[in-house]
């Protein structure tokens, strides 16, 4: 329960998991990888921003959204398998930003998620990354990330 006890320490609690708004499966477990679809910054069930960063939002507001679609993932994990110590490391984190036609500092926005992953597993948390810049996302989300885990047996 050590990744528990980190989230704790840093005041957060795990929410309940988002749930799918398509004909897709929340995660995907293939061998000893675990693929999770991508997923927003939703708490009890409403998005906690909506707008582009650059636009309607800061990056900080961007970072933030980045933080707590993270927290979703981590949601999805423990759901799936029961124990976020079954997670030996965080192999890949793919993070969409809609972001303002002349923003570049997507790489800022999804720190929010990549940062929260290494706080709460340490080394195991530090992964391989995208950060890319789009024109929307569906709902008007300002970011969209999946990740791919390694899980242990």
């Amino acid at each position: 329960m050590e990744a528990e006890a980190k989230l704790k320490e840093l005041g957060l609690a795990l929410p309940e998991p988002p749930q799918p708004v398509g004909a897709y499966l929340l995660a995907q477990q293939v061998g000893d990888l675990l693929f999770l679809s991508g997923t927003t910054c939703y708490v009890d069930g409403e998005l906690l921003y909506q707008g582009r960063v650059g636009v309607e939002l800061t990056v900080e507001e961007g970072y933030t959204a980045a933080r707590q679609t993270a927290l979703n993932l981590l949601s999805v994990i423990k759901a799936v398998l029961g124990d976020l110590e079954r997670v030996e490391r965080v192999v890949k984190l793919n993070g969409y930003v809609n972001s303002a036609p002349d923003f570049d500092r997507q790489p800022a926005v999804i720190n929010g998620a990549s940062e929260l992953l290494e706080q709460v597993f340490g080394p195991r948390g530090k992964h391989a990354r995208t950060s890319v810049g789009v024109s929307d996302l569906p709902g008007h989300i300002p970011v969209e990330i999946e990740l791919i885990v390694q899980v242990r047996p």
